[in-house]
C-alpha cells in the first residue's frame, strides 16, 4: 500500500472523521504490542513517521470522539442559530416592516392627536366664544335698545348740531350778567324763535342743561353745595364751560362757597386785589396750575392782572408764558382764575365784560326756598334731612360710578382688536359692569323712591321755607332804598334759625308751622326795623305785606303795577272828566282802573258821574280813607283790601300813606306798624364776636353814652371798653386796639367810620381772618349813612339805626322803654312820676315838631335822649329837695325855666 504512488495523497486526503470506533480499537490493539514506539525512529524513519501519523490520527479520533458530539451540537446549534437567525432576520424584517407601519401609524396618530387637539382647542374656543357670546348678548341686550335709541338721537343731534351750538354759544357769551327770567326770555323766546325762523336745525325742546352738562355732573355740583335750582345749574355751566375767567355777582356768597368746596383738593388760593402780596401768590398759582379765587372784587381790578384775565399768553421757542407786572411767568394750562363780588348791582368798566364772563349768582326765590327748607327740616326732623343728604351724596356717587362703568365698557368695545369674543378682559369687564350696574340701578331706583317719600315729608314744611324766602327778598329789596340796608344770606339764616328755636312747640304739625311762620315774620320785621330809618319803616312793612299777599294770590302783579304807577299811557281818555275837583291824572287812573279791573271797577266812571256830589263830599273829608266810599264800594271791596288802596289812589293820593298803615293793620296786624323799640341790651344779646354792630347815625344821635352804660352793667367798664374816633393817621392805632381786643375779650368801639372808609375795608379783611376770637370780644362801629360804605361789613353786621321813632305814640313808647326802673324810683315825691310822664309827652312833641322844619322850629335842634335825661335829673333834684324841705308847693318856675333853657 505504501508503495502506491497515491498513498501519501490518500493519507493527506483521508477523512479522519470517518474512522469508526471499531477501527480505532483495532488499530490500538496492534499498537499495544509495540512497547517501545520511540525506538521506531531508529528502526524505520518511514515507519516511525507512519507511526506518528497513526498516533496522531488516533489522538485526533480520541479528540474527535469527544468533540464530535460537541461539534454536532455546534452544528445543531449553528443550524438552529442559522434557523433562528433566519427567523430573526425574518422577524427583523417583519419588525422593521411593523416599525415602519408603526411609525406611519404613529405619524397618523400624532397627526390625528394634533388634529384632535386642534379640534379640542377649537371646541374649547368655540365654547368660550359661545359662553362669551351668551354673556355679551345677555350683557349688551339691555343696552341695545338704549344705545340704539341713543344712536338715533345722536344722528338727530348731529343734524341739529349747528343750531344747538349756536344757541349754546350765545348763552355762554351773553347770558351771564342777567337774571333767570331775562335769560329764559332771551334764550327760549328771542334767540330760539329767531333760529327757528331762519330754519336752522335745532333740538326740540332745546334745554341749556342737557346740551352743556350732564345729570352726573349736576349731581356732583349739588354735592359740592351748589343749589339744585335751574339758575344755579346755569351759573355752574357758565363758570365751568366758559372760555373766559368768571366774575361772579355773588351777594349771598353761594358761588364763593361752591368754588371753595369744588377746588379745595386743588390747593385753591383765596386772594384779594387789596392784599399786598397777591402778585406773589398769583405768580406761583399760574406757574404750577393751582386755582385762584379773588373775592370781594369791587369796581376796581388791578391792571397788573389784566394779561392774566385776558389770557394774553405768548409762546416763544416752545415756552408758553404770560407777562405779570414786569416779569414773564410760565403758563400752566391747568391754571384757572375765579373772581367774586358781594355787590348785587356792581358797576364794572365795559372792558371787564369783554375779558371776563360776568355771572349773576343772585339767589332766586325758588332756590332760596329749597335751601331754607333744608334748614327747617334739619331743625324739625334732623333724621329726615340727614337721610336726604346722605341719599344725595350716594345718588351722586352711584351716578358717577354708573357713568364710569359705561365709559369703561364702551372703551373696551371700541379699543378691542381681533375677535371680540376672545377678549376675556372685555367679557369680565362686561360681567362686572353688568353686576355693578344692576346693583347701582337698584340703588338708584330705591333712592328715587326714597327721595319721593322724603320730598313728600319735607314738603309739609315748605310753607315755612316759602315764607322765609319771601321775607329775605323783602329785606334785600330795601338796599334799593338806601345803600346802607345790606343783608347777607348768612346773617339772615341766623335770624331764621333763631325763629325756629323760639317758636312755640306743638304736637300738631299745622299748629307748629303756624307758630314758626308767625315768629319768623315778627322776628324778621323786628330785625329789619332795627337797621332802617323811621321814614322807611312803613315802606318796609308795606313791602312785606304786599309780597306775602302776592304769594297767597290775594294781590296780583297787575294790581301792584297800577298802585305804583297808575295810568302811564300817553294817550288821554276820550271820556271827559265830570268835575274840576278831580285831577286829570286821577280821572285817567279811574278810566284805567275800570278797564283793567272791570269785575270790581267796571262801573266806576259812571258811578262817579251819576253821584258826583256824593263823591265830592267824601273827597272833601279830612280822612276819607276811614269812612265808607260812596256807592257801596267799601262793602263790595271788603275782601279786597288792596283794591281799596287802588281806589283811594285815584282820588286822594295824599291819604294813601295813612291808608297803607290801615291796610297793613288789617292784613298783618297792628304790631307790624309799630316798630320795635331798640334796646342795646337786646342788641348785645343778638351780637357775637364774629358779628360787629354798626350804628347808623341820624343827625344829633350818639349811642356812645348808652353803650358805655351797657358796658358797665355787663362788666365791661373802665379798661375793658376801648373806643377810638377814626381819622387820618389812626389806622395803626386802630389795628393795634383791634388785635388786643380780640385776644383779651374787650369791647372796642370805632367812631365816625365814614371818615376813614379805606380802614373799614382793611377791617373787613381782618375780621374775615379771625377764626377763634375771645368769646367776650365785641366790635361796635358808628357811621353816618354813606353810599360807599364797604358792603361786606354791612352784610355781616347787626345794623342799628339811632333815630327817634315816628309818631307821638311810638315816641312815648320808646322813651318809656329806655327808661330804667331805677330812674322812676330815684325820687319819692308823689308828683315825680306824673311829671316824668308829662316830660316824656313834652319830649315827644318837640321831637315831632322837627318834621316841619322851619315851621316847627326856627332854629334846628336835635332834642335827643341826653336832653331828656338831663331834664329828668333836674326834675328829680328839685322834687327831692322839696320833699326834704317838706314843702308841698312844686317849684314850677324853677323847673319851667331850667327845662326850657335846656330844651329850647
Amino acid at each position: 500500500m505504501m508503495a502506491e504512488a497515491s498513498f501519501l495523497r490518500t493519507l493527506q486526503e483521508m477523512n479522519c472523521d470517518a474512522i469508526t470506533q471499531k477501527q480505532q480499537l483495532a488499530v490500538k490493539q496492534h499498537m499495544k504490542k509495540s512497547s517501545k514506539l520511540g525506538e521506531m525512529a531508529s528502526i524505520s524513519k518511514a515507519g516511525y513517521g507512519l507511526l506518528k501519523f497513526v498516533t496522531a490520527v488516533l489522538g485526533y479520533c480520541e479528540v474527535y470522539r469527544e468533540v464530535k458530539p460537541k461539534k454536532e451540537r455546534v452544528e445543531q446549534l449553528e443550524a438552529e442559530f442559522n434557523a433562528a437567525k433566519k427567523y430573526l432576520d425574518k422577524l427583523t424584517r417583519e419588525i422593521n416592516k411593523l416599525e415602519e407601519d408603526l411609525n406611519k401609524l404613529n405619524e397618523k396618530y400624532a397627526t390625528a392627536m394634533k388634529k384632535r387637539m386642534q379640534l379640542q382647542e377649537e371646541t374649547d374656543l368655540m365654547m368660550r366664544r359661545l359662553e362669551a357670546a351668551d354673556k355679551l348678548i345677555s350683557g349688551l341686550s339691555s343696552e341695545q335698545s338704549r344705545w340704539t335709541e341713543d344712536l338715533k338721537q345722536l344722528y338727530l343731534e348731529k343734524e341739529r348740531l349747528i343750531g344747538n351750538c349756536l344757541l349754546s354759544a350765545e348763552f355762554l357769551a351773553y347770558c351771564g350778567p342777567f337774571t333767570y327770567e331775562f335769560r329764559r326770555d332771551m334764550v327760549y323766546q328771542c334767540w330760539q324763535d329767531d333760529i327757528m325762523q331762519r330754519e336752522i336745525p335745532l333740538s326740540q325742546p332745546y334745554r341749556i342743561e342737557s346740551n352743556l352738562t350732564t345729570d352726573v355732573e349736576i349731581s356732583t355740583w349739588n354735592s359740592e353745595n351748589l343749589p339744585p335750582d335751574e339758575l344755579s345749574v346755569q351759573n355752574g355751566i357758565l363758570t365751568i364751560r366758559s372760555s373766559r375767567f368768571p366774575l361772579c355777582i355773588d351777594p349771598q356768597q353761594q358761588a364763593l362757597n361752591w368754588i371753595k368746596k369744588r377746588e379745595e383738593k386743588s390747593n385753591l388760593k383765596v386772594l384779594s386785589f387789596n392784599d399786598p402780596d397777591f402778585l406773589k401768590h398769583l405768580d406761583m398759582s399760574i406757574k404750577y396750575g393751582a386755582p385762584v379765587l379773588f373775592q370781594d372784587v369791587d369796581d376796581y381790578i388791578d391792571p397788573v392782572a389784566e394779561n392774566v384775565i385776558q389770557k394774553n399768553v405768548k409762546t416763544v421757542g416752545g415756552r408758553v408764558f404770560v407777562i405779570l407786572g414786569d416779569k414773564e411767568v410760565d403758563w400752566d394750562p391747568n391754571f384757572r382764575m375765579y373772581m367774586t363780588t358781594k355787590f348785587a348791582n356792581p358797576v364794572f368798566n365795559a372792558s371787564v365784560y369783554a375779558v371776563a364772563v360776568v355771572i349773576n349768582y343772585t339767589v332766586t326765590l325758588s332756590g332760596l326756598e329749597d335751601q331754607l327748607l333744608s334748614v327747617v327740616v334739619r331743625n324739625e326732623r334732623p333724621d329726615l334731612e340727614e337721610q336726604r343728604e346722605s341719599l344725595i351724596a350716594e345718588t351722586s356717587e352711584n351716578k358717577s360710578l354708573l357713568q364710569v362703568l359705561e365709559d369703561s365698557l364702551l372703551r373696551e368695545l371700541s379699543t378691542t382688536t381681533g375677535n371680540m369674543l376672545d377678549n376675556v378682559e372685555l367679557v369680565n369687564t362686561l360681567e362686572n359692569t353688568k353686576t355693578k350696574a344692576t346693583e347701582v340701578m337698584e340703588k338708584l331706583a330705591l333712592a328715587e323712591e326714597t327721595a319721593k317719600d322724603i320730598d313728600k315729608l319735607r314738603d309739609g314744611y315748605r310753607s315755612v321755607a316759602r315764607r322765609g324766602a319771601i321775607l329775605f327778598f323783602v329785606l334785600s329789596d330795601m338796599a334799593s332804598v338806601n345803600a346802607m340796608y345790606q343783608y347777607s344770606l348768612g346773617s339772615y339764616l341766623e335770624v331764621f334759625a333763631y325763629s325756629l328755636r323760639k317758636a312755640l312747640p306743638h304736637t300738631i304739625l299745622a299748629r307748629r308751622l303756624m307758630n314758626i311762620i308767625g315768629t319768623l315774620t315778627k322776628n324778621v320785621y323786628d330785625y329789619g326795623c332795627t337797621g332802617i330809618f323811621e321814614k322807611h319803616k312803613l315802606l318796609f312793612s308795606f313791602q312785606m305785606t304786599v309780597k306775602l299777599e302776592q304769594n297767597m294770590g290775594r294781590v296780583s302783579q297787575l294790581e301792584l303795577d297800577f298802585f305804583i304807577k297808575g295810568s302811564v299811557s300817553l294817550e288821554k281818555s276820550t271820556r271827559e272828566c265830570p268835575a274840576k275837583w278831580i285831577s286829570p291824572q286821577g280821572w285817567e287812573n279811574m278810566i284805567k282802573l275800570s278797564n283793567d279791573f272791570q269785575e270790581t271797577f267796571g262801573k266806576l266812571p259812571q258811578d262817579v258821574e251819576d253821584n258826583i256830589d256824593e263823591w265830592q263830599l267824601w273827597y272833601d273829608l279830612d280822612a276819607p280813607e276811614t269812612l265808607d266810599f260812596p256807592c257801596g264800594y267799601r262793602q263790595a271791596l271788603s275782601n279786597l283790601p288792596f283794591q281799596i288802596l287802588m281806589l283811594l289812589r285815584c282820588f286822594r293820593i295824599d291819604r294813601v300813606y295813612r291808608a297803607v298803615g290801615d291796610y297793613i293793620t288789617e292784613t298783618m296786624g297792628e304790631e307790624y306798624i309799630m316798630p320795635p323799640v331798640i334796646s342795646l341790651d337786646s342788641i348785645f344779646e343778638q351780637s357775637s364776636p364774629m358779628t360787629p354792630v354798626v350804628f347808623i347815625l341820624s343827625p344829633g344821635s350818639d349811642p356812645t353814652a348808652e353803650l358805655m352804660k351797657l358796658g358797665d352793667r355787663c362788666g365791661f367798664g373802665a379798661g375793658k371798653f376801648k373806643y377810638l374816633s377814626l381819622g387820618q393817621g389812626q389806622e395803626p392805632t386802630a389795628l393795634s386796639l383791634l388785635d388786643v381786643a380780640i385776644s383779651r375779650g374787650q369791647w372796642l368801639m370805632f367812631q365816625n367810620c365814614h371818615l376813614l372808609l379805606s380802614f373799614i375795608r382793611r377791617l373787613e379783611k381782618q375780621l374775615e381772618k379771625i377764626t377763634k376770637p375771645h368769646p367776650d370780644f365785641r366790635l361796635w362801629l358808628t357811621t353816618d349813612p354813606v353810599n360807599t360804605f364797604p358792603i361786606g361789613i354791612l352784610q355781616r353786621s347787626l345794623k342799628v339805626v339811632t333815630e327817634p321813632p315816628n309818631g307821638l305814640k311810638l315816641n312815648l313808647r320808646n322813651t318809656y322803654f329806655k327808661m330804667h326802673p331805677q330812674t322812676l324810683d330815684c325820687c319819692q315825691h308823689t308828683a315825680f312820676k306824673p311829671l316824668v310822664y308829662v316830660l316824656a309827652f313834652f319830649h315827644a312833641v318837640v321831637q315831632e315838631r322837627r318834621k316841619y322844619d322851619k315851621i316847627g322850629w326856627n332854629i334846628c335842634y336835635d332834642f335827643n335822649e341826653s336832653d331828656f335825661n338831663v331834664c329828668v335829673t333836674i326834675l328829680s333834684t328839685y322834687l327831692t329837695k322839696a320833699l326834704k324841705a317838706k314843702d308841698a308847693r312844686l317849684p314850677w318856675n324853677s323847673l319851667k325855666y331850667l327845662i326850657g333853657e335846656v330844651r329850647l
